[in-house]
């Protein structure tokens, strides 16, 4: 057992009784956790693996009881933004391109062309009444 004097007079060679250890937070502990369960998710770990760290995170007292829990696991890569109108409209002028194309190269109907153009209207103004009931 450590006396005070052990405080008073710390050794330069153990910095841990120099400065004692930083307690964890519980955004610390969640996010050690959420690592985890990403790593779950990638497939990385086992459930049973992920279980025993997880519950060792959130019975962590200090950061250094953290930092062990995650230090064998690759970062996560950096998500993709999400596709955009970009690729909406690419998806649109492809389904036009197929729907107006028939099979085996039949010649466009004037009906046809009607038709998927006053779908593509019609999807244009619900999709610009959804965005502006968003904002």
């Amino acid at each position: 057992m450590t006396s005070s004097a052990d405080w008073d007079d710390p050794s330069p060679s153990d910095p841990s009784r120099i400065h004692p250890p930083l307690r964890a937070s519980d955004t610390e502990r969640a996010e050690t956790v959420r690592v985890l369960q990403d790593a779950v998710a990638r497939g990385l770990l086992g459930t049973d693996e992920a279980d025993q760290r997880m519950a060792a995170a959130f019975a962590a007292v200090h950061r250094r009881d953290l930092r062990p829990l995650t230090a064998d696991l690759p970062p996560a890569p950096s998500s993709p933004s999400p596709p955009g109108w970009g690729a909406l409209a690419a998806l649109t002028v492809a389904q036009l391109r197929s729907s107006l194309g028939g099979d085996g190269g039949e010649r466009l109907r004037a009906g046809r062309v009607a038709v998927v153009l006053l779908l593509t209207f019609l999807a244009v103004v619900v999709g610009s009444a959804f965005v502006d009931a968003l904002d």
